[in-house]
């Protein structure tokens, strides 16, 4: 399923790559459960970069398992005037700005994914109240985007350079991690 806008242009791409990824984290032994280590990794992102929310995403042919996830303390999440849910550990590849970012294999900044009609009307503005989104994929040695790891916050953040640079050079900090675990 594909959302479409107003001007009928495709919001969630399409992904070639799919099939292959999902046996390549099958081999890897990847988004199927909870990492202890990811969700450790998940609350270093959060803690650098000062989100309410942060993920190590692998994404499948039709939905993103968040291995790690972090989620603020009650309070800290916020705008209290957004009525919004807290992310779980599966989503549906149809949610979110992650899977733009595994099939562009770029980073991608939205301060306020408000600003951007192609990502303002993604299920997630409305369900968790997403306004912001930091990401950046997980390109293992075999050149595959695995999945990605991301921020997310319910009000509009300037990520700027700063943003991008540091969720590049962390993406690259877990790839090498997952690299290593795949014998490489």
């Amino acid at each position: 399923m594909t959302y479409e806008s107003p001007a009928y242009q495709s919001l969630t791409p399409i992904d070639q790559e799919a099939p292959h990824r999902v046996q390549r984290l099958r081999d890897l032994g990847l988004g199927e459960s909870p990492d202890p280590e990811f969700d450790e990794f998940a609350q270093k992102l959060a803690h650098i970069t000062r989100a309410p929310y942060a993920m190590v995403n692998f994404i499948s042919e039709d939905r993103q398992y968040f291995a790690g996830l972090y989620t603020a303390p009650a309070g800290r999440a916020g705008n209290p005037d957004v009525a919004a849910g807290q992310p779980g550990r599966v989503m549906s590849r149809d949610h979110g700005y992650c899977p733009h970012v595994v099939v562009r294999r770029k980073a991608l900044v939205l301060d306020d994914v408000c600003d951007y009609p192609r990502f303002a009307g993604n299920p997630v503005v409305d369900e968790i109240g997403i306004r912001s989104y930091l990401g950046a994929p997980l390109i293992d040695h075999t050149g595959m985007a695995l999945g990605t790891i991301c921020v997310v916050d319910t009000e509009p953040r300037p990520w700027g350079r700063q943003g991008l640079e540091t969720i590049k050079s962390l993406a690259a900090e877990l790839t090498e991690r997952i690299n290593r675990r795949s014998g490489r």
